[in-house]
C-alpha cells in the first residue's frame, strides 16, 4: 500500500483526542490558577511577575472552559487550522506563565512538551513541525531575554536550549508513532473490509447451495443453517434458537453415527406431508474436538437423477441385444399363427387357441416396445414451463387424439379456485406464472399415461370418461399436478408394488406404464406417488422440483 503524509492515512478524525486534550487543558489552567491563589509552591509559580502569571492563567482557564462548553454543545469537526490555533494558544499561555515564574529553570516549560506531543498526533507533519518551531522560538527568545536583559546565569540559556531541542525531538517522535499507528489502522480497516467481504461471500454461497448445511454444538443448539436445510427438513424460518431434538429422525441418526462414525451415510425419511427422503452426512468441524458437528443434507431426488442416467445407459445396452433376440422368434410365431388362422377347416377350439397366441404375442411385443422406448430415451432436458398455460394446451391435444364418439370430459382445477372450470374455459392469463421445471416431451408422456389409466378405470364406475387435473403449490412452495380419476382405486396390498416394473393387475397390461412414469419423473427431479383422495377418488400426485433449485 502506497502511503504519504496526507491522503494515504485516511480520513483521520481527531475529535475524540481533542475532547480529552481540552479536558486536560481546562484542568491544567484551573490547577495552576488555584495553586497561585493558595500560594502553593510560591517560589516556583509566579515568583518573578505575579500579575502576569495571574492574568495569563486566568485567561487560559477561561478560554479552555469556553472551548469545553462549545464542545459539549456542538460536536464540530475541527480543521487543521483550528487545531493549530488552539495549540498556539497553549504555547503562548504556557510561555507567559513560564516567563513569570523564572523561565526554563522553573519547570513549567516542560508542559509545552505535552502540547507538542498533541500537535504531533492531531496535526499533519509539516504543521506539527511548524508548531515545534514556534515553541522553540518562544523558549529561546525567553532565554535570550533573560540572559541579556535580566543578566541571568548561563544555566538559564542552557535550559532553554535543552528544552527547545527536546521540543523538536518530541514532535518528530510523536509524528513517527502517529504515522505508524495510522498506517496500522488503515491496514486493519482494509483487512476488516476484506474479511467482511469474504464473510458475505461465504454466507451467500452457503445460502444459495442446494445442499443443506447445519452446524450445532454439544448442547444440540443449531448455530448455523441455510435455507436449503430448512426446505429439505421441512422447518420454518425462525429467529428463535433451533434444537436438533426438534427433528427426532435426524437426532436418532446422529446418535447412531456418534457411536459408529465409520458407518455409511444414512437415508432419512421425514414424516412430513410428502414423506420426503433425504441423505445426511455427519462430520466434526475439528476432527480433534467433538465440540461442533456439521451436517450435510442432500435431496435424494438429485441423487436419483444421477443414478437414473447410469441405469438407463446400462439398460439401453442390455435391452438392445434382448430385443433383437426376442423379436425374431416372436415375429415368426405371430406370422405362423396368422397363416394357420387362414385355414378353412380349422376347428373352433383351435381358433380360440390361435386367438390366445395372437393376443399374447401382441402383449409381448408391447412389452418390448416399452422397454425399447425406455432404453432409447434421450437424457432429460428440463425447461421452465408455466403450468397455467401449458396444461390447457395439453388437454386440448389429448382430447383431439381420442375418437370423436368417446370424447373425455377433463376438468382443470387450481388449489385456490372456488369452482371447477373445464379446460376449454380455463383462464390461463393469470399474472403470476405457476412455474415448474420439466422436460415437456417427457411431462406429456407421463400425463398421457396417467390420463389413459384414469379414463380406463373410471369408465366402468361412471359409465362416461371423466377426469380431473389439479395444479397448485404445496406448503414448501413446490409446484404439483394431481391426476384424479373416479375409479375403484388400488388396494393397499398392490400399492407397495405399484411402480415396480412388470407389475400389473390386468392380463392385457405390460406393467411398465407406471414404472416409466416414475423413471421419467426422477430424471426431472420430481416425485410421483399414489394417494387415495377423499370421496373414494384415486389420485396420482406429481411433486415437481422448485424451478429455482432444480438442475
Amino acid at each position: 500500500m502506497k502511503a504519504n503524509s496526507n491522503n494515504s492515512l485516511g480520513n483521520y478524525n481527531p475529535y475524540d483526542l481533542l475532547r480529552i486534550y481540552t479536558y486536560y487543558r481546562t484542568l491544567l489552567g484551573s490547577v495552576l490558577l488555584l495553586m497561585f491563589q493558595l500560594q502553593y509552591a510560591s517560589k516556583a509559580i509566579g515568583e518573578d511577575n505575579p500579575d502576569l502569571f495571574f492574568y495569563s492563567s486566568l485567561g487560559y482557564t477561561l478560554f479552555n472552559f469556553i472551548s469545553l462548553v462549545m464542545m459539549w454543545q456542538v460536536k464540530y469537526q475541527p480543521s487543521q487550522r483550528k487545531l493549530f490555533s488552539t495549540l498556539v494558544v497553549d504555547v503562548i499561555a504556557i510561555s507567559l506563565m513560564m516567563h513569570a515564574s523564572g523561565g526554563a529553570l522553573s519547570g513549567l516549560g516542560y508542559l509545552l512538551l505535552i502540547a507538542i506531543a498533541a500537535g504531533g498526533i492531531m496535526l499533519r507533519e509539516r504543521i506539527a513541525t511548524f508548531l515545534a518551531a514556534i515553541t522553540t522560538l518562544a523558549v529561546l527568545t525567553e532565554g535570550l531575554y533573560r540572559f541579556f536583559s535580566m543578566q541571568d546565569e548561563n544555566k538559564t540559556l542552557l535550559a532553554s536550549g535543552a528544552l527547545s531541542a527536546l521540543a523538536f525531538l518530541t514532535s518528530l517522535a510523536f509524528q513517527y508513532l502517529t504515522r505508524k499507528i495510522r498506517l496500522s489502522q488503515a491496514e486493519a480497516h482494509l483487512q476488516a473490509q476484506h474479511a467482511e467481504h469474504l464473510q458475505k461471500l461465504a454466507q451467500l454461497i452457503i445460502e444459495r447451495m442446494r445442499t443443506g448445511i447445519i452446524v450445532f454444538n454439544r448442547d444440540n443448539d443449531i448455530e448455523l443453517f441455510n435455507q436449503s436445510a430448512l426446505d429439505l427438513l421441512g422447518l420454518q424460518n425462525t429467529e428463535d434458537s433451533l434444537k436438533l431434538t426438534q427433528i427426532p429422525e435426524l437426532h436418532s441418526k446422529l446418535i447412531a453415527w456418534q457411536r459408529h462414525q465409520k458407518s455409511h451415510s444414512p437415508f432419512l425419511k421425514l414424516n412430513n406431508q410428502h414423506e420426503s427422503e433425504i441423505k445426511v452426512n455427519f462430520a466434526y468441524l475439528e476432527p480433534e474436538k467433538a465440540s461442533e458437528t456439521l451436517i450435510f443434507v442432500e435431496d435424494v431426488r438429485a441423487l436419483n437423477q444421477q443414478a437414473q442416467q447410469l441405469k438407463l445407459a446400462s439398460l439401453g445396452r442390455l435391452t438392445a441385444s434382448i430385443a433383437h433376440e426376442i423379436r425374431n422368434p416372436l415375429g415368426a410365431i405371430s406370422h405362423a399363427s396368422q397363416l394357420i388362422s387362414e385355414g378353412q377347416t380349422l376347428p373352433a377350439s383351435d381358433k380360440r387357441l390361435l386367438d390366445i397366441i395372437v393376443n399374447h404375442s401382441k402383449r409381448v411385443n408391447q412389452i418390448i416396445e416399452n422397454i425399447l422406448q425406455l432404453s432409447r430415451r434421450r437424457p432429460s432436458s428440463p425447461e421452465q414451463v408455466n403450468l397455467r398455460q401449458w396444461l390447457p394446451q395439453f388437454i386440448n391435444e389429448y382430447k383431439l387424439s381420442k375418437s370423436s364418439t368417446n370424447q373425455p370430459n377433463i376438468l382443470l382445477l387450481e388449489q385456490d379456485l372456488i369452482a371447477p372450470k373445464a379446460a376449454d374455459n380455463y383462464d390461463d392469463t393469470a399474472d403470476d406464472a405457476l412455474a415448474a421445471k420439466f422436460d415437456l416431451s417427457q411431462l406429456q408422456q407421463v400425463l398421457t399415461n396417467l390420463c389413459d389409466n384414469g379414463l380406463r378405470y373410471g369408465i366402468p364406475t361412471l359409465g362416461r370418461p371423466d377426469l380431473r387435473l389439479e395444479i397448485g403449490l404445496d406448503s414448501y412452495q413446490q409446484p404439483y399436478v394431481r391426476v384424479v380419476d373416479y375409479g375403484p382405486g388400488i388396494s393397499a396390498d398392490n400399492r407397495r408394488h405399484l411402480f415396480e416394473p412388470f407389475f400389473t393387475t390386468e392380463n392385457t397390461g405390460s406393467g411398465l406404464g407406471l414404472y416409466i412414469c416414475k423413471e421419467l419423473c426422477e430424471a426431472n427431479q420430481a416425485l410421483i406417488s399414489y394417494q387415495h383422495a377423499p370421496q373414494q377418488e384415486s389420485c396420482f400426485l406429481i411433486q415437481m422440483a422448485h424451478p429455482d433449485k432444480a438442475h
